[in-house]
């Protein structure tokens, strides 16, 4: 599972002294509780892996948002910071496709959907999250998606 991986993952860190692994392993074990916590108010077991992966993505993209505003700020330091801690995380996340197989990806869920126009969006997409959930930027495959069916 993959929150055993992230704890071995930590205790190695701890050992090896490496400050930046070992907090940003703790922030996801954080993440994670609080995440558990919430859904069992809500009546709900505690999180999968498949509700894990886009958790991972999340705090993926604040990071990029992060290193963005870090730039135009002119904060090389903290720039280093999130790019070490998305590479870090990253690191739990399944490969993520080229853009040539979102591409194909996308052609093949629409064919298998048999989706016709913007009214079927949500059946491709539907299709995309079951079968490559964590593997592609939804947001994106989204966008693809929607111009595909626009055309």
């Amino acid at each position: 599972m993959l929150r055993d991986d992230i704890n071995k993952a930590l205790t190695e860190a701890m050992k090896a002294k490496n400050e930046r692994a070992v907090s940003t392993l703790r922030m996801i074990n954080s993440t994670l509780k609080n995440a558990d916590i919430e859904a069992r108010g809500a009546g709900k077991p505690p999180l999968g892996d498949a509700e894990v992966l886009p958790l991972l993505q999340k705090m993926i993209k604040q990071r990029q948002e992060s290193v963005e505003l870090y730039k135009k700020g002119g904060r090389d330091d903290l720039v280093k910071q999130e790019s070490e801690e998305i590479a870090i995380i990253s690191g739990y996340l399944p490969k993520q496709m080229s853009d040539a197989e979102v591409s194909a990806a996308i052609d093949a869920a629409i064919k298998e959907t048999g989706a016709a126009g913007m009214k079927d969006m949500g059946k491709v997409i539907g299709a995309l999250r079951g079968k490559y959930a964590g593997q592609m930027d939804m947001a994106k495959a989204s966008a693809a998606v929607k111009a595909k069916l626009g055309s």
